[in-house]
């Protein structure tokens, strides 16, 4: 599970996201608002922490565009010494799944995170998203810049596990465990079923996403040059 914490208190974020990682999360961080809606919208996360008071645009802000504007349905906790019932009403009138009262215990923070993904899991649609590619993981439909892409199934595994660890380098061992397990054919089969891939992804497009790091890996981002 990927998550994005947008808060700007530092000694509080470097406590939530050792304590995510911990619980097995992998967790982005952001410290302003307008930095937090741009991974958001951008990028792929199973959940969003999000701190109500925040420099440049605030929690409640973030959240109506991502909600109205950006069309993204990933749920999200806002984080707030705002005690009141207009503060809370107003938080879930923006499209906030739930509001957790500072300060907190780690463990109830943790528990909140579990108990709404739950609530989601059964519902909510699985959509992974990387600039303008788009996989949607219920109905293995793949399309870019709006235009439909065809893929075999080991191509769609490979894209499912490069697009959900975007934008980090994929080490050339996970991926072919990822593709077939213990039963690892010759090296040469990752190298083709990534050119496949890339034929498909980037080849008919002007911006490239898929990124050899020679040596290590592969990566699935628009930037070639922070792997």
């Amino acid at each position: 599970m990927r998550l994005l914490v947008i808060e700007d208190n530092r000694d509080i974020l470097a406590n939530i996201l050792d304590y995510l990682q911990l619980k097995g999360y992998v967790v982005d961080c952001a410290e302003d608002g307008l930095s937090g809606l741009h991974l958001a919208a951008t990028q792929h996360y199973d959940l969003i922490v999000l701190d109500l008071m925040l420099p440049a645009i605030d929690g409640y802000e973030v959240c109506r565009r991502l909600r109205e504007d950006a069309r993204i349905d990933t749920p999200i906790i806002m984080l707030t010494a705002r005690d009141t019932l207009g503060d809370r009403l107003q938080g879930f009138s923006v499209g906030a799944d739930d509001y957790l009262i500072k300060p907190f215990a780690l463990s109830e923070l943790v528990a909140r995170v579990e108990a709404v993904l739950r609530r989601v899991s059964g519902g909510r649609k699985r959509l992974l998203t990387v600039e303008d590619l788009r996989y949607d993981l219920d109905t293995l439909q793949v399309d870019r810049a709006g235009k439909p892409l065809k893929l075999n199934p080991l191509g769609l595994k490979l894209l499912a596990v490069l697009m959900q660890k975007s934008p980090a380098v994929v080490r050339r061992e996970i991926l072919e465990e990822a593709l077939w397990g213990d039963d690892i054919p010759d090296s040469d089969s990752l190298r083709s079923h990534i050119h496949q891939l890339r034929q498909v992804v980037d080849k008919p497009f002007a911006t490239p996403l898929l990124h050899t790091v020679f040596g290590i890996g592969v990566r699935l981002a628009k930037d070639a040059e922070h792997a």
